[in-house]
């Protein structure tokens, strides 16, 4: 696969940069980190300003190589990333987009890419996060409703979402990683109950929520009935392959910060310091590489990702968290502590990627079982 750039495309980055550097001057003032609504209207704002400049719907229908071009100057210009969008722009429209009906992406989708609607995800429970496959929400078909009863966790952006991506048993009976159906639920049916968690990092980012007989329509489902797993396989392929291509970049960016401040601060006289820096260097210089393909090979095969998202995640996760290991090496104790709140969130942030979009071990068994081709664990 050639992850050289055409001019067609140095082309298309070029524009992008141009429009970037008029656009982004005009942007409002961050929100709080705390200020929830006020983070969703900035964030909406700016997918909306993407989408009217005609890039809104990069994340999706545009070749691979402009994707990346996209993200990585956006990145790189300091532009907003997705924010509370990221759940609809890189999870559920997707998968909508990959196994949905003609009809369900012509009422989900656009709203979506103009800035009009927010997603929450809904897998994970109390007993159900890292063995996905064990979920005990109950979907009972009733008509042309299923009623929903369960509680979910960890359940991104809850709190000011409209729809969610929802994980439901629809068939008690059949074996764990059957009878799971995958919904779109508005987060406005009655019945749904939404309890905010604060975390390490500070903004409450994440929910519980409770549903008590929560009626969704059949409509909703994406997918076959029972097939939910298979779509959910989707849903993560994407989480895992491409979702996080923004904040490679991001770190990218940080660890060149960090190699200036340690020339600046005299800790880049330390050999040691300056060859953990150099690795680091290396590595999210492969996890680029390693993108580049996923993208690629995912846009060659005509929807998702494949296995090896589980490969750069399982990397990816363990890298972040050095990052910002040898980010406190280099500002020492005294710079820790005078650091901002963005620098804070994002260290305490890091030490939860061995967890989020499943553990690293989960992803050590998809790469055992389905790459390698190793017998499955008992």
């Amino acid at each position: 696969m050639d992850l050289t750039y055409t001019p067609e495309e140095e082309d298309f980055r070029a524009r992008l940069r141009e429009w970037l550097a008029k656009a982004l001057p005009e942007l409002p003032a961050r929100p709080d980190p705390l200020d929830w609504p006020g983070r969703r209207a900035y964030d909406l704002g700016w997918q909306r300003r993407l989408y009217d400049a005609g890039y809104g719907s990069l994340h999706w229908d545009a070749p691979p190589a402009l994707r990346l071009i996209f993200l990585e100057e956006t990145e790189l210009a300091g532009a907003p990333y997705v924010g509370a969008n990221f759940v609809g722009l890189l999870h559920a429209g997707p998968t909508i987009a990959a196994e949905g009906t003609d009809e369900q992406r012509a009422r989900w989708l656009p709203p979506i890419l103009r800035g009009e609607a927010v997603w929450c995800q809904g897998f994970s429970e109390p007993d159900a996060g890292s063995d996905l496959a064990a979920l005990r929400t109950r979907a009972v078909r009733d008509g042309d409703d299923y009623v929903i009863t369960g509680q979910k966790t960890w359940t991104s952006h809850a709190e000011i979402a409209d729809w969610c991506e929802l994980l439901v048993r629809t068939d008690p009976e059949a074996p764990r990683h059957r009878g799971i159906s995958w919904l779109a639920m508005p987060m406005d049916a009655p019945g749904i109950t939404v309890r905010p968690l604060r975390t390490l990092a500070g903004p409450a980012e994440f929910a519980e929520v409770f549903l008590d007989e929560v009626r969704v329509p059949v409509a909703n489902r994406v997918g076959a009935e029972h097939d939910g797993w298979r779509v959910t396989m989707v849903t993560l392929s994407f989480e895992r392959g491409t979702a996080f291509v923004g904040e490679v970049v991001a770190c990218r960016r940080t660890l060149g910060g960090l190699a200036r401040t340690a020339r600046a601060n005299g800790r880049w006289d330390d050999p040691v310091l300056r060859r953990r820096l150099g690795r680091l260097n290396a590595e999210f210089t492969a996890l680029w590489r390693l993108i580049q393909w996923n993208v690629g090979a995912g846009g060659e095969a005509g929807g998702a990702p494949g296995a090896g998202g589980s490969v750069f995640k399982l990397r990816y996760s363990q890298a972040r968290q050095e990052l910002y290991d040898a980010a406190a090496e280099v500002l020492g104790a005294s710079g820790a502590l005078d650091a901002d709140q963005e620098w804070t969130a994002a260290r305490l942030s890091s030490l939860s990627y061995t967890i989020a979009a499943g553990t690293s071990q989960i992803q050590r068994n998809i790469i055992a079982e389905r790459i390698l081709g190793l017998p499955k664990g008992r």
